[in-house]
């Protein structure tokens, strides 16, 4: 865990990097290159056109993410624009996002972690509880999702058992897949056999490359005494 200092006000952008930013990005998995590197690294002030960017994390050579580090007392969710800033101003580099150089930007103050994936104009950022792992990174960038939610919107709603509600809340998650949302919540009455519903829709979802675990069930209680069965969605990465 990151030292603390006493008066964490006085603490430097300097300071933080080094006292809290930098152990994270080690526990993740991204170590500073020294000498000849592994295929997960990490380099510090990366020169850009537009200056240097704090950290650069680099996959097999190639730079997959750039982290803005802002000191304590700063809220890290609007730096991410300096992030990107950076990011357009990166040499050499094979991805091309909208002039975007790199794929995932990072904004941190130690203890709050923004991250944004650029690729898609509907990805929205998002507060993370750590930096990705080299492992996560790769599956994210080999991860075609209009791909997978085109397949999966061709797929047949074909099963003898599935209710018309049912199937109209196959059609939302769907959809809500395809517009990059996030957070989904499918509610059903007692006695609608929501759990099934939601095998099969996680069945649907599996063959399509959609993902990787199934929604979370609770059950409710109304103010009405009667309970309602719930399931929760959220998107992968």
């Amino acid at each position: 865990m990151a030292n603390r200092t006493t008066d964490p006000g006085s603490e430097s952008e300097w300071l933080t990097r080094k006292r809290r930013v930098d152990p994270l990005l080690d526990a993740a998995g991204w170590p500073r290159r020294k000498g000849k590197a592994s295929a997960a690294f990490r380099t510090e002030e990366e020169e850009t056109a537009h200056g240097p960017a704090d950290h650069a994390l680099w996959l097999d050579d190639r730079a997959v993410g750039i982290v803005e580090a802002k000191k304590l007392t700063i809220g890290p969710q609007n730096v991410l624009t300096q992030a990107e800033r950076y990011a357009r101003g990166l040499h050499n580099s094979s991805f091309d996002s909208d002039g975007i150089r790199c794929p995932f930007l990072y904004s941190t103050n130690g203890e709050v972690i923004w991250f944004h994936d650029v690729r898609h104009e509907l990805n929205r950022s998002r507060q993370i509880k750590a930096f990705h792992t080299e492992g996560a990174l790769r599956e994210l960038l080999e991860r075609d999702t209009d791909a997978a939610t085109a397949e999966l919107q061709h797929m047949p709603h074909d099963h003898p058992r599935l209710r018309p509600y049912q199937l109209e809340a196959n059609k939302a998650v769907e959809t809500a897949l395809a517009e990059r949302r996030r957070h989904r919540l499918v509610a059903m009455a007692t006695g609608t056999f929501c759990e099934r519903w939601g095998w099969r829709d996680l069945s649907r979802r599996s063959r399509a490359g959609c993902a990787r675990h199934g929604p979370r069930f609770r059950l409710q209680q109304p103010d009405c005494g009667r309970r309602a069965g719930a399931a929760d969605f959220e998107a992968n990465g």
